[in-house]
């Protein structure tokens, strides 16, 4: 077993060491902030996939390989475009089409390496589903900010309720909407050329 986290294959772990490192450095992403560990699976995302696609009569090709490796390099929040813009601007060889970009993405929410959770600037948000906990999310209307949270306390209350009325869980999302610390802090008042007469 191994653990995800930055999700990736041995080939691109010091590609997503050095994005990782970057991000860190950089302003806080408003797509998602996530202090959730991963957790043991058997085997990688690429492999997952292989699987999932064999089922299919498909097979992994390199495109394939190369989108789900850039998708789980790192344990971000993405939308399809961004990670398209991304694949087709690589200069190594190893640009992926944007039409193809959406299939695969598609397919890997179809296998259920990923999950949709959001809409964020008119895109739909996508985070890993595989080799990271269940989570909810609370989501800032003002900033866009993401913040994941698991609650054990809220999971029981869900299973208790479902108790209740003969329902078995196979599973919840749950999305928190609301202002963020930063978008509740006070804004300094622009003074407008009124207030000087």
């Amino acid at each position: 077993m191994s653990h995800l986290g930055p999700h990736s294959d041995s080939s691109s772990a010091d590609g997503a060491r050095s994005r990782a490192a970057s991000q860190e450095e950089a302003a806080p992403n408003p797509r998602g902030r996530t202090d959730l560990p991963p957790v043991p699976v058997a085997v990688s995302p690429t492999e997952k996939f292989r699987e999932f696609l064999i089922t299919r009569g498909q097979r992994l090709t390199p495109e394939r390989r190369i989108t789900v490796e850039e998708v789980f390099a790192d344990h971000e929040h993405f939308d399809v475009e961004t990670l398209a813009e991304r694949l087709a601007a690589k200069s190594d060889g190893r640009r992926v089409s944007r039409s193809s970009v959406y299939r695969h993405v598609a397919a890997m929410e179809e296998a259920g390496l990923i999950r949709k959770i959001a809409r964020q600037d008119d895109r739909d948000l996508y985070e890993h589903s595989y080799g990271y906990p269940h989570h909810d999310h609370l989501i800032c209307r003002e900033t866009g900010e993401l913040i994941e949270f698991r609650s054990p306390e809220l999971d029981a209350i869900l299973e208790r309720v479902a108790a209740e009325h003969g329902f078995r869980v196979e599973g919840h999302r749950l999305e928190v909407y609301g202002l963020s610390r930063e978008a509740r802090k006070p804004r300094p008042r622009r003074h407008s050329k009124l207030d000087r007469v």
